[in-house]
């Protein structure tokens, strides 16, 4: 058993490792906490001894599926702040497939894997995208205040966890959090942002003119739909078939009601008379279908090439099928369609500036209600929740129709 002078000398070191910089230590070693701190540790949530504040995440210190390599880990994170950091408190996190991509070693973006957490293995954090609190600051912050809202600059930083420590050129300041809540915040950086520039950077689009797109339903769908509509943009929108009519019907209505200009399913965009609904649509084809957004690939976005007008523009930025592009040669010869891929992580990287613009103009439409918010599942995070419930939640986002986007929300930690 640790005595206290022992227990006072371990804590004295984890200063000095957090003084130098290393900021997160891993939790006192079980003998101190069964010592004088006794209850104290047993009562902690966001306090701990000497000033700490502990912490949990959702790390993984190696490739493959997120139930067989994720793990919740205990940490503490050092009341000494170096001059340019800050220790935020994590709101609201959501679960996109890219990030369950990550944790399978498939993403082409790998945050790297580190031991500042105090894990046994080198290990990296879940998560790519959240809103957070600014709870403390370094003394050379003055940019941020304390009860400032952020979200992350870049991906990578991981973001499934309780709390932590980043440096103030890693993080956006959330300029008016007023009328917004942290899952509007927290959701506004991959899909909104990836609807918003495909719509804007690839074609120059008027009024009237219309786009086409798959994954209707998706996060990116619904805010293309949505920006369309207040960009006086038509729209054509696919959604996969539902398991009976009547729930195809409420989706259809679900979209429209968006301001969505046609829904179809699937099977209604692969039928051999689309072409022809889609011509009396646009006037006999007078009205141009400038823009064709991708995401699930196969036949299904050779089908979409199919309706785009002369020199239309297809954006792929997912692949849902796993199944490669299947694309007509005669678009390509004839018709002068352009192909291109997009991926906000590189936008965004590359990008601040504009970035911080993009998301601005959405949380002010949201806050004004011209933008409404995709739906979730609430995952709640408290300082009790059990690992295997945090692994199920992020294993349902695999799992065939989910009621919402899964979204982390963090409660009494």
């Amino acid at each position: 058993m640790a005595s206290p002078i022992q227990c006072r000398a371990l804590a004295s070191s984890t200063t000095a490792i957090g003084s130098r910089g290393a900021l997160i230590s891993g939790v006192l070693s079980k003998q101190c906490k069964q010592n004088r701190l006794g209850s104290l540790v047993a009562r902690r949530y966001k306090s701990g001894p000497y000033g700490y504040t502990q912490a949990k995440a959702l790390v993984y210190s190696k490739y493959g599926e997120p139930a067989d390599v994720l793990s919740l880990h205990n940490h503490s994170i050092s009341p000494s702040l170096p001059s340019k950091s800050i220790l935020l408190r994590t709101l609201a996190t959501p679960i996109n497939p890219a990030d369950i991509n990550q944790i399978q070693g498939v993403y082409p973006s790998k945050p790297p894997f580190t031991s500042l957490l105090g894990t046994e293995s080198p290990s990296a954090v879940g998560g790519n995208e959240g809103c957070f609190e600014v709870m403390s600051l370094g003394p050379g912050i003055s940019t941020l205040s304390k009860g400032d809202w952020v979200i992350m600059k870049s991906t990578g930083f991981g973001t499934w966890r309780t709390h932590a420590i980043a440096e103030e050129s890693q993080v956006l300041k959330i300029g008016n959090k007023e009328g917004l809540k942290p899952i509007q915040v927290g959701t506004v950086s991959v899909n909104p942002c990836t609807a918003y520039r495909m719509l804007r950077d690839f074609e120059s689009m008027v009024e009237g003119d219309w786009f086409i797109q798959n994954g209707a339903n998706s996060g990116v769908g619904r805010a293309a739909i949505q920006l369309g509509k207040r960009w006086g943009y038509k729209s054509i929108n696919v959604i996969r078939d539902r398991e009976n009519a009547d729930e195809t019907e409420a989706m259809k209505k679900e979209l429209l009601e968006l301001g969505a200009t046609k829904v179809v399913t699937e099977s209604e965009l692969m039928d051999q008379s689309f072409r022809d609904q889609v011509k009396e649509w646009t006037s006999g084809g007078r009205e141009k279908i400038r823009v064709g957004l991708n995401c699930v690939g196969g036949q299904p976005a050779g089908a979409l090439v199919k309706c785009l007008s002369n020199g239309g523009h297809l954006v792929t930025y997912g692949g849902m099928s796993k199944k490669p592009l299947m694309l007509p040669t005669a678009a390509l010869i004839f018709k002068d369609i352009k192909f291109s891929g997009y991926w906000v992580s590189r936008w965004s990287d590359s990008h601040p500036d504009e970035k911080k613009k993009t998301v601005d103009e959405i949380l002010e439409m949201t806050r004004l209600g011209m933008f409404k918010d995709i739906p979730v599942q609430e995952l709640k995070w408290d300082w009790e929740t059990k690992e295997d419930v945090l692994k199920s939640a992020v294993r349902g986002t695999l799992e065939g129709f989910r009621r919402g986007k899964g979204v982390f929300i963090y409660g009494d930690t």
